[in-house]
């Protein structure tokens, strides 16, 4: 026996008796690696975030990325504009999620990106928004790290940057809101004990998934004395042709994401920053009109 068929027999041994298997076909893409001699070299991946739908908002380096891709694995998120983009001959991979529909686990999405990588390939990760931010871009980094995989994050414009600006809303506006705290609407009932922090004076509130949770997040609000009068703003299909902006205010928010159930995605800005809108928008809709992207 050779010294590297040793080499391997020895570290096929270690792997069986440290690794924790998640699935049989993630182990077997853990063999695999080691397998590996002068076949080749693995491939590689990029998480890369596609911002909110509207393909100018891409980055030249995800742009790049597609264009260069072997495979693409993407999301609901992701506007079939940008996946046109991509490298024509590549391989696409759907593992879209929405809540109550059957869809890929974690895992699983996981097991696709190893494994393609491990067959050579460029694989390019992509999600809407910013991979980083709501989007298990860590998760499936780590993974990636587990597996030996290189990789690196590309990151995107999340959507609540790029909707409450296509909605005219500031996030931040001086003497007006001088913090922003993102929040997963997952949160909402039950699980996050800290609602009184999200109060304070002075600061703006961005929920991320909230329209089906959205009455816990009044009543929960409204209970750790939030003003109910307090602007807030439902966004769905932000920085779309599709984009559609509600303004009510909180105590109104239950009401009006019960006539908005089924629309997704949608974010919900809470904070006095909703009621500068109408006077930015004013101008900027005028303005817009006169402007040619082509």
């Amino acid at each position: 026996m050779d010294d590297f068929s040793e080499f391997k027999r020895t570290a096929l041994q270690q792997l069986k008796s440290s690794f924790q298997p998640h699935s049989e076909r993630y182990f077997s893409s853990k063999l695999q690696l080691l397998k590996q001699d002068d076949k080749g070299s693995k491939g590689r991946v990029s998480l890369v975030g596609a911002g909110p739908s509207d393909p100018e908002l891409l980055t030249v380096k995800a742009l790049r990325a597609l264009e260069q891709a072997d495979v693409v694995v993407y999301d609901r998120l992701v506007s079939q504009e940008i996946i046109a983009l991509a490298n024509p001959n590549a391989e696409h991979i759907y593992v879209g999620k929405r809540c109550g529909k059957p869809s890929l686990t974690q895992a699983e999405i996981n097991e696709i990106l190893i494994d393609r990588a491990i067959q050579g390939n460029y694989v390019v990760r992509i999600k809407g928004g910013d991979p980083l931010i709501f989007g298990r871009g860590g998760e499936e980094g780590m993974a990636l790290v587990e597996a030996g995989i290189k990789y690196e994050f590309i990151p995107g414009i999340t959507a609540a940057i790029g909707c409450a600006a296509s909605a005219y809303i500031p996030l931040t506006h001086r003497e007006v809101s001088r913090s922003v705290t993102l929040v997963t609407g997952h949160v909402a009932k039950g699980s996050f004990d800290a609602w009184s922090q999200l109060v304070a004076d002075g600061q703006t509130l961005v929920f991320y998934m909230g329209l089906e949770k959205a009455a816990d997040i009044q009543q929960q609000l409204i209970s750790a004395k939030l003003d109910p009068n307090t602007p807030i703003a439902i966004i769905c299909h932000g920085c779309s042709d599709n984009q559609m902006v509600y303004v009510e205010k909180l105590d109104g928010l239950a009401t009006l994401a019960q006539e908005l159930k089924g629309e997704s995605p949608a974010l919900i800005i809470i904070g006095e920053v909703v009621a500068l809108r109408k006077q930015l928008q004013s101008v900027s809709e005028c303005l817009s009109k006169q402007i040619n992207y082509s």
